[in-house]
């Protein structure tokens, strides 16, 4: 019995020791948290298993790094980021209510009064769960740990790939209006004389005269071109085949002042121009659009995250163990201006 002792206590050690070695923390420290959580939290797993304590905290920050490190939506590299400021998972920011008129060669006094009323602006990080995943006492008896470093991977490519696609979602006009344009491809159509519109470059140098229009910065201008689009240009333009993704810096060079992006997972509009509600499946002939924006005036934040993990030993006629994540994240525009969208204009066969 006593070997049976030792033999877990050095098997919780080792474990401790690879984890510790994962998240960057003294091996030391891993091993005595791991035996010292394993003794404390009693038997997680089936007796005999390969160690019996499942270590929630260390599975938390696992989870943590990778959906912070783990970002392949590289559209949201640079954003400002203002996870600092998520107290409770809610961020308040100044809505400034605009600049001062300027009077040039005033000769008449008094001067005008002009208020400026700043308001706060409120914005909830969205939350994000992952359905619950079941984890039988057979399973970890054969191989517990690779059970649930299989988990936690899943659980954060998921919880990834639907919070970047709400991201992009969220960064494209509604509709087109003054200060949001939604533009229209102008290029031929796939199927000859109907069907989606393919891009063409000067879309973009039209869309590159809207936010000229509207005084948007040259720095910062941003572009996520949809996999629909990326193909038409590849098509058509010798020379964005030859810049065509730079993959040392992971993005396409740029294009007539804006850094340019591919996403799969742009959000869809239908044939009026209007954004398709998140979440919802494309209808027919509704296809993804290109999506631009001002670094500037979005932002990006990771709230907390959390584990949730219940024991097989509460759970004696299915003799599992339940697994699951909550996480908060949000990227919105600060202000619903400077943004915009091309999407793909269609003509059905007459």
């Amino acid at each position: 019995m006593k070997l049976n002792l030792l033999g877990r206590i050095l098997v919780c050690a080792v474990m401790g020791i690879i984890m510790a070695c994962t998240v960057g923390i003294p091996a030391f420290a891993g091993a005595a948290t791991a035996v010292g959580i394993s003794t404390l939290a009693g038997n997680f797993m089936p007796k005999g298993a390969a160690c019996e304590g499942v270590l929630t905290e260390i599975w938390t920050g696992e989870l943590i790094k990778a959906l912070r490190a783990g970002d392949v939506a590289t559209f949201l590299d640079g954003l400002p980021d203002y996870s600092q400021y998520a107290d409770n998972d809610v961020i308040h920011m100044i809505d400034v209510g605009g600049d001062p008129d300027v009077l040039v060669n005033n000769t008449t006094y008094p001067l005008d009064v002009q208020e400026i009323t700043d308001n706060d602006a409120v914005f909830s990080l969205d939350k994000f769960q992952t359905k619950a995943t079941p984890v039988t006492d057979d399973e970890l008896y054969a191989s517990s740990y690779d059970k649930m470093s299989s988990l936690k991977e899943r659980h954060a490519d998921a919880l990834n790939e639907k919070k970047y696609a709400k991201a992009i979602h969220a960064l494209a006009p509604d509709s087109n209006a003054e200060k949001t344009p939604v533009l229209r491809t102008t290029g031929e159509y796939v199927d000859g004389e109907s069907g989606r519109r393919r891009l063409q470059i000067s879309d973009i140098v039209a869309l590159k005269d809207k936010f000229d229009k509207m005084k948007v910065p040259v720095q910062g201008r941003r572009l996520v071109l949809c996999s629909d689009h990326v193909n038409d240009l590849l098509l058509s333009d010798q020379k964005f085949r030859d810049q065509y993704y730079n993959y040392t810096t992971g993005k396409i060079s740029n294009l007539y002042g804006f850094e340019v992006y591919e996403y799969s997972d742009n959000p869809v509009y239908k044939a009026a121009g209007t954004k398709v509600k998140f979440g919802t499946a494309a209808g027919a002939n509704e296809y993804q659009a290109s999506v631009a924006f001002y670094t500037k005036r979005v932002f990006k934040a990771v709230g907390s995250t959390t584990m949730y993990y219940s024991e097989a030993k509460t759970d004696p006629l299915n003799q599992r163990s339940l697994v699951n994540f909550r996480h908060y994240f949000i990227v919105l525009p600060k202000k619903k201006e400077a943004m915009a969208a091309i999407m793909s204009d269609y003509k059905a066969a007459s």
